[in-house]
């Protein structure tokens, strides 16, 4: 394979529930849920049983045609990305990850007439060419410049300088609710009612990038929702498929009506299989009541790991299953490491943080064996450069 992700720190074989087991056997909590894709564990019967069945019945039969299932997914995604506005229309174009709907997403601002488009310090929407030019890092950017234009960053989170930024020559407005790979940072109180504000008067669309924080990852469908806030374009994927590949941008409001037929298109996008999938997902939340269950272990891990009144951690911020441990220092890569070892997958997206993002179902019981071995990674890892 191309050397993308360095080397594999393990190889993993097989996946039950919260756990996975490497090839020589041994097993892990999952705590990371493949970056906050499998929203339901490994190998979940109710999903496991309705790819096999669909893909037994109907697997791939192009978009010139329509789906039950794809209708259905469709509509369940309209409902959510409208909950703070129930009276307002919404269309889906579905594609197979968050990066295609990111670039659906930023082809649609374009179709407004304008091109110019606001986005955040801190900011991470995907590594295709469009979405990665609404991606802040330096690091990400600078190989692969030009990037298409009209492009202008602002620090998360400052309303003024929204304000400065937003103008009649802005297309779109795009952010997280929640910036995973910065950190885990939430959205100040206020910021997306602000934003929606200044969209709504300068005629610019808004833009929430959900591919991380939605479907219950945050306790509710998506991060935004508690906000009061409804967006003209939501994208989506990661645990919409509980590992199926899938992704939607979804389109409220007269933003529904941009693309028309020739203006964009995919393939594999809403396939029967990848629509089975997200509709299981769905039902399992909504059957098991995952949304409060989640909210309730956020709050209980947060609770848990500043009671260790470890010295190295500063703070757990996030909401829902989507949590930042923050560290005095730089040295989470190192405790990630530890962590490993001890039989525990997380990760750091940055050098002081250290992001936990568990299946939904993911138990107190659980939670508590990773608090109570967190201590001894933190020491292992010892002292890095001050954060």
């Amino acid at each position: 394979m191309m050397n993308t992700f360095g080397a594999p720190k393990r190889v993993f074989v097989r996946g039950e529930g919260v756990h996975v087991w490497d090839a020589d056997g041994k097993r892990y909590l999952d705590l990371l849920s493949g970056i906050a894709v499998n929203a339901l564990g490994h190998a979940h019967p109710a999903v496991l049983s309705a790819i096999t069945s669909q893909l037994a019945t109907l697997g791939h039969v192009s978009n010139f045609f329509a789906t039950p299932s794809q209708i259905a997914l469709a509509e369940k995604l309209a409902a959510i990305a409208t909950v703070n506005s129930p009276d307002l229309s919404a269309k889906v174009f579905f594609t197979n990850s968050g990066t295609e709907a990111n670039e659906a997403a930023f082809k649609a601002t374009r179709l407004t007439g304008r091109t110019r488009i606001i986005a955040m310090d801190g900011s991470f929407h995907g590594r295709t060419m469009g979405a990665l030019a609404i991606t802040s890092s330096e690091k990400y950017r600078k190989p692969f410049e030009p990037l298409p234009g009209d492009v202008t960053f602002v620090p998360y989170g400052d309303v003024e300088a929204l304000r400065t930024a937003v103008d009649e020559t802005v297309a779109a407005v795009v952010m997280e609710p929640v910036q995973g790979e910065n950190g885990v940072i939430p959205a100040p109180e206020g910021y997306l009612a602000a934003a929606r504000e200044l969209t709504s008067k300068y005629g610019a669309l808004l833009w929430f990038d959900e591919v991380q924080t939605g479907m219950g990852r945050c306790g509710t469908w998506l991060a935004s929702e508690p906000s009061g806030v409804t967006a003209d374009l939501v994208t989506m994927a990661k645990g919409l498929g509980n590992g199926f590949p899938i992704g939607a941008c979804i389109a409220t409001g007269a933003a529904a009506g941009l693309f028309t037929p020739g203006s964009h298109g995919t393939t594999f996008g809403g396939n029967p299989v990848a629509a089975i999938a997200g509709l299981a997902v769905f039902g399992i939340i909504e059957r098991d009541g995952l949304l409060q269950h989640v909210t309730r272990m956020g709050e209980h891990l947060a609770e848990q790991v500043m009671a260790l009144q470890h010295p190295a951690v500063v703070e757990v911020r996030g909401s829902g299953l989507l949590r930042g441990i923050v560290l005095t220092d730089e040295r989470a890569p190192a405790v990630n490491d530890a962590l490993l070892e001890a039989g525990f997958i997380t990760n750091a997206p940055r050098p002081n943080v250290l992001r936990v993002a568990p299946p939904l179902i993911t138990t107190a019981e659980q939670l508590d064996g990773f608090v109570a071995a967190l201590p001894a990674a933190l020491d292992a890892a010892g002292p890095g450069t001050p954060a």
